[in-house]
């Protein structure tokens, strides 16, 4: 792109924005209600109507909603986002008295707590660039100020008959103040403006961050009073005396973020209180100040085990809704957040970009698999494993004697399972680790390595470094099955003649078997009786035992049939047991050559060729680079000629 073209894609931008630009009276601002009643929500309404309506899905298998607005930085967080939704922001939107309570996100580091508020705060921001999302104000109001609360009480009542429009609150001392002064309380004449929420210029989201209680004031939560003006003016509770520009003024009509809460000086607790309570700000000199805030606050666990266990901390507690926010507990979205997470990383100019390097294929999810073990709580239920209970948890089908209607029971054994273990940024410093010795693939090999040696720094308990080794080893043992299975694969794929002829023999001594006829010896062309060995050998490769084998045989000959008829020919991906027979059985055949051809030190030019043939397909299908592929190929040849 020409430094031209991106110049023209800035001023679209600004044009845009401009497009997004209004001003007007508050008699015109009346018109806009009347056709959009949704830019006079309530702040807890404009959020609960932000996220839905990027769209929501139902899980058929889990019943869960799968909230959009999420998906493209939260994994493996359905549950809690279901709460978050649900249980908080629907009956908020609603004023239902939850919206009165301090939004608490709880859950380990690395969990995603302050990813969950940055997307609400970006996404406010992007939401009320939208004719939807639209928010408007009283023209220079310091707290944005809703322009309904013109509307004298008296006749919100008959307002909200005609414009079905709920009003709440009442003008901030400064609008009180030119009302009557500036507007000679002519209502209708007042200016209004269109806003956009922005974090940066500080209209409708606030954030607070608690530092020394002895330097830091509330005056950073509720504004202060100008010196300057004071001495002008000479009346401390004239409000154009006092600088509203407190993170709480700052953040009315949408959300603000209260880092560490729990951390903070009491006095900041109080303040919050009050606003979480009653909605109002109280500042000396003035009457209460009406607020409409989302206060979304968040610690770590530890810091809200202490808390909450402080007998003197009721009355505060009662003035939270508490989310906890614990760590995914789904391997494939595990490797999301890694694969996120990388593609954020950044490198200095002396080192590898981690985005740059070749990652190859299970190198992540290995990792995963070890950060999610660590999270997991052993099943009450007698006779399964932990890894077994992962592969429920990441929607295998079937585990054994156990299924995808059992993972809501699972769940439910613990209510904090994943509030403890290995977090994703420990897994991307060890990623780094492996990357700082210089190779430019990582393999997961390298990878478990790489874990195993970044245990001692990360505990000093023995116990649980013993505990994670055995993870370790667990999911070296899954590794291993898993490569074997991918490698015979693609060694039976360069074997696709005999993998082919198999089949075809395979299927007519099924034809034969199940039509009670002989078979055609390919060499004497004699008339035979169906080779039952054969047969057997190959169904017996997915566990089709004596007693199931003409049922078996006979779904086969259907699915052959059904083919015929639609002009098809039964191929060796068309049923997938039988592919997967076929392919345990060739590699059965062949493993004593994969032994030699991956593990000779100088294999003879039809091994070579063999090899490379694999190689490529790897490469070409798998995901794989050369580097990977060939090290993938030499693993399974020690494996196997153990």
């Amino acid at each position: 792109m020409s430094t031209a073209d991106f110049l023209k894609q800035i001023e679209e931008q600004r044009r845009l924005e401009k497009q997004i630009t209004w001003e007007g009276s508050f008699k015109d601002y009346l018109e806009v209600v009347r056709s959009n009643p949704k830019v006079a929500n309530l702040a807890h309404a404009r959020m609960y109507d932000m996220i839905t309506t990027a769209g929501v899905k139902e899980d058929a298998d889990t019943g869960l909603k799968h909230y959009e607005f999420f998906l493209s930085e939260l994994y493996g967080m359905e549950r809690t986002l279901q709460q978050l939704v649900q249980e908080y922001f629907a009956p908020a939107a609603r004023r239902l008295d939850v919206r009165k309570r301090i939004l608490l996100l709880v859950g380990p580091v690395g969990g995603g707590k302050s990813t969950l508020v940055t997307m609400l705060k970006r996404g406010l921001e992007q939401y009320s660039k939208t004719e939807e999302g639209g928010s408007f104000a009283i023209k220079d109001c310091p707290m944005h100020e809703d322009p309904l609360h013109l509307v004298p009480e008296e006749l919100r009542a008959e307002f909200k008959r005609q414009f079905n429009v709920y009003i709440e609150g009442d003008l901030c001392p400064v609008c009180q103040w030119k009302l009557k002064h500036e507007w000679n309380e002519k209502t209708d004449s007042v200016p209004v403006v269109r806003v956009r929420f922005s974090e940066r210029e500080r209209i409708g989201i606030g954030t607070f961050k608690p530092s020394d209680p002895k330097s830091q004031d509330v005056s950073e939560l509720t504004g202060s009073v100008n010196l300057n003006l004071l001495t002008q003016i000479g009346v401390e509770s004239d409000p154009r005396v006092y600088n509203f520009d407190g993170e709480l003024n700052k953040a009315n009509r949408g959300m603000m973020e209260f880092i560490e809460m729990l951390k903070a000086d009491k006095r900041f607790l109080y303040e919050l209180n009050t606003v979480a309570g009653e909605q109002m700000i109280k500042i000396g000199r003035f009457s209460l100040i009406y607020t409409d805030v989302v206060v979304v606050a968040h610690t770590n666990e530890y810091e809200y085990n202490a808390y909450f266990s402080n007998k003197e901390n009721e009355a505060m507690i009662d003035r939270m809704f508490v989310v906890k926010v614990p760590y995914n507990l789904k391997v494939s979205e595990e490797v999301k957040i890694y694969e996120k997470l990388i593609h954020q990383s950044q490198w200095s100019d002396d080192t590898e970009d981690l985005s740059e390097v070749h990652i190859a294929p299970h190198a992540l999810k290995v990792a995963a698999m070890f950060a999610t073990l660590s999270r997991l709580k052993p099943p009450k239920k007698s006779g399964l494993s932990l890894m077994a209970k992962m592969k429920l948890y990441d929607g295998e089908r079937q585990v054994g004697d156990w299924d995808q209607r059992h993972v809501k029971e699972l769940h439910d054994e613990y209510s904090d399972e994943g509030m403890n273990g290995v977090s994703p940024r420990f897994i991307l410093n060890r990623l780094s680790a492996a990357l700082m010795k210089g190779r430019k693939t990582i393999t997961p090999i390298d990878v478990l390595r790489s874990i195993r040696d970044g245990l001692t720094e990360y505990t000093s308990n023995e116990e649980e470094r013993k505990k994670l080794l055995s993870f370790l080893d667990d999911v070296r043992k899954e590794y291993d099955e898993m490569i074997k299975k991918e490698v015979q694969r693609f060694f039976v794929y360069s074997y696709e003649e005999a993998a082919h002829s198999l089949l075809e023999n395979y299927l007519d001594n099924v034809d034969a078997y199940c039509n009670k006829t002989k078979v055609k010896d390919p060499i004497t062309s004699e008339e035979i009786d169906p080779d039952e060995k054969l047969m057997r050998s190959i169904e017996e490769q997915i566990g089709v035992s004596e007693n199931a084998k003409r049922e078996f045989r006979e779904g086969i000959l259907r699915s052959v049939a059904s083919l015929a008829r639609r002009g098809s020919r039964f191929a060796i991906g068309s049923d997938e047991r039988l592919r997967e027979a076929v392919e345990r059985k060739l590699f059965a055949d062949l493993k004593d050559i994969v032994k030699i051809t991956t593990s000779a030190r100088t294999p003879d030019p039809d091994q070579l060729g063999k090899i490379n043939d694999v190689v490529e397909r790897m490469v070409r299908e798998g995901g794989y680079n050369a580097e990977s592929a060939n090290e993938a190929l030499r693993y399974v040849g020690t494996l196997l000629n153990r």
